[in-house]
Order: structure tokens, then C-alpha cells, then sequence
């Protein structure tokens, strides 16, 4: 090799091996001063309740006593002591009175998130989901308001809705990537507006983070219009993922209406294309999902039966589902 071209290359890897050692320096320093961070608003909430029970009082939110506090702490200390976050604190210490029940790996901001979540169960599993997901503080907000949690467990029995709050969303077969509904609320359709197919897929494709969000984990994104040819015919899947848990290929078909037999036959013709012509060894089988507006759940059933496909069909949502409906819903099941 040329001594200079050499040189040079040499100098690169130690400019880059000093970015990996500052990296992490930054990294770890950023991931310290949030666990004390953390840990500091925990003591604080724990001395407020701590003042409340000698005085045998409750600073509920909006009561004059949290109202006071917020305020001398305030003035003594700056903004950081609002009324929304000394209740915040006080709830903290609360919820996790025991401080190494609380990780470290997430920021006060996403606690401050969690905490508006009432019921127990469903925040425990959206920590967890947080954490095994690495969500941003606004796509944990995103998955709160879409009621994740209420929607994955409608599906499920008592002991799997347990197992779900503190074990998280696990991946093992295909029905655990599906869901019925999918909340689709970021797309931005207004009320009343009618898009057609084509303008619905681009919707999607504009805002293609939001929808891998949507999804799930583990989920790629492979292709949109995918074009098979079959006796000199072209037909063409609307969305094409890989999903790298499951290590299959999961096909998407969007309807603005209801899903109909011709639907699901078509699907099921994609299904038997991937299996014989695009899987590689080491694949699954793919995973078909029909995502509908509206479907009639006997009228799905009787025309899925007898196939050996992994073949779903989901309704979609373009707007926040009722959380009052949802939470009924769950304590039936608990």
C-alpha cells in the first residue's frame, strides 16, 4: 500500500476511534444525570407525602396544600417545581415506592408520560414496551393515546392480559404481530373525507415511521406495489414487509370498504406466490393482512375457513378509539 494513502487511513481509524470513546462518554454521561434526575423527583415525591401524613392531609391535584408546596418550591428552587410536576413527583413515589422498581433507562419525561396512565396493568406494560422498544417520549405518548395495551388485550384471556402488563408484547407466532384495530390517527384524514385506495397507500407512505410504529416491532419495510406476474397477469400487493423476528415476509392489501371473498381468495393467491417463489431457506411462511374499514366477523370466518395460510383480516381506525369503550372492555376480561 502507498505509505501516504496508508497514513491517511491510519488517521481516519484514530479520528474515529476517538468519536467511538467521546460517544460513550456522552452516552453514559447523559444516562447518569437522567438516573439521578429520576431519582431525585422520586425523594422529593417521598418526603411530600412523607409532609402530607404528619399533617394528615393529601395533596390531591388542585388541593391548596399541593398548591402552596408547588409554589414556596418554586420560588426557592425555579420552574422546575410547576404544580402539574410537584403532583407528578408526589405520584412517582407513589407508584414506585420502592425507587429500584423504576428504571433508569427511561427519562423523567417518559415517567411523566406513564404516570398519566391510571391503571396499573397498562402502565406496567408500556414501561416495559418503552423499554424493550426504545421508544421517544413521543411515540410512547403516541402508543398511550392509541390505548396499545387495551387493544392487545382484547384478544387474549385473564392470564395472558397478566402476562402482557408485566412481560411486555412477545413475538413468536404470526398472530402476535396482528392487531384488530389498527389506529391509524396520524394520517391526518379529515372527517368526511373519502380517499381512494392509491391515496390512502400514499398516506401512509408520507408518514411510513408512524405506520412501522403502528405495526409493531420487528417489522422492515420492503416495498410498496409489488408487482407478481402470474399467466402473463399482473397483480400488485400494496405493502410489502419483512419482519425479522419472525423472519417472514408480511403482506399488506388496504380496502376503504369491506372486505369481500374476492379479497381474501386474491390474498391468499399472494400468499402461495411468496411461499413457492420469493421465501429463502431459513424463511417462515408469510403472513397475509387484509386491512379493512369494516368487516362483518361471521362473513371473515366462513371465508377463511379451510385455508392453511397465515391469512388476518383487520379493521383500521383513522381516529383515537373510545378509551372508555376499551377500558370496559378489559375489566370484563379481568
Amino acid at each position: 500500500m502507498n505509505p501516504i494513502i496508508k497514513k491517511n487511513t491510519d488517521y481516519r481509524v484514530f479520528l474515529d476511534s476517538v468519536g467511538v470513546i467521546l460517544e460513550k462518554a456522552r452516552t453514559e454521561v447523559y444516562y447518569r444525570a437522567n438516573q439521578t434526575l429520576v431519582k431525585a423527583y422520586w425523594e422529593i415525591g417521598k418526603i411530600i407525602v412523607e409532609y402530607e401524613q404528619k399533617g394528615k392531609e393529601k395533596a390531591e391535584y388542585g388541593s391548596k396544600l399541593l398548591d402552596k408546596i408547588s409554589q414556596d418550591l418554586r420560588l426557592r428552587h425555579g420552574k422546575g417545581f410547576s404544580r402539574s410536576n410537584t403532583y407528578l413527583m408526589r405520584l412517582f413515589f407513589i407508584k414506585y415506592p420502592k425507587i429500584q422498581t423504576a428504571s433508569g433507562k427511561l427519562s423523567w419525561s417518559h415517567y411523566c408520560e406513564l404516570l398519566n396512565v391510571s391503571d396499573d396493568l397498562a402502565r406496567s406494560f408500556y414501561e416495559k414496551q418503552c423499554i424493550d422498544e426504545k421508544w421517544s417520549v413521543r411515540e410512547l405518548s403516541r402508543q398511550i393515546n392509541s390505548m396499545l395495551f387495551e387493544r392487545l388485550a382484547l384478544s387474549k384471556d385473564k392470564r395472558k392480559v397478566l402476562a402482557l402488563s408485566t412481560g411486555g408484547q412477545s413475538v413468536s407466532s404470526p398472530k402476535d404481530v396482528v392487531k384488530d384495530p389498527y389506529v391509524l390517527e396520524f394520517l391526518g384524514v379529515p372527517p368526511g373525507l373519502d380517499l381512494t385506495e392509491k391515496e390512502f397507500e400514499q398516506k401512509i407512505i408520507d408518514n411510513l415511521q408512524m405506520f412501522l410504529l403502528e405495526l409493531g416491532k420487528g417489522f422492515t419495510f420492503v416495498a410498496r406495489q409489488y408487482r407478481i406476474t402470474l399467466n402473463q397477469q399482473h397483480f400488485y400487493v400494496d405493502l410489502v414487509f419483512y419482519h425479522r423476528i419472525l423472519k417472514c415476509f408480511v403482506l399488506i392489501d388496504l380496502k376503504m370498504g369491506k372486505v369481500d371473498h374476492n379479497d381474501i381468495g386474491q390474498m391468499n393467491l399472494y400468499l402461495n406466490y411468496f411461499k413457492k417463489e420469493e421465501t429463502s431457506v431459513g424463511d417462515g411462511e408469510p403472513i397475509g393482512i387484509i386491512l379493512a374499514a369494516e368487516k362483518n366477523n361471521f362473513f371473515v370466518e366462513y371465508a377463511l375457513g379451510g385455508i392453511s395460510n397465515q391469512l388476518f383480516v383487520s379493521k383500521y381506525k383513522l381516529y383515537l378509539p373510545s378509551k372508555e369503550e376499551l377500558e370496559r372492555e378489559i375489566k370484563k376480561l379481568i
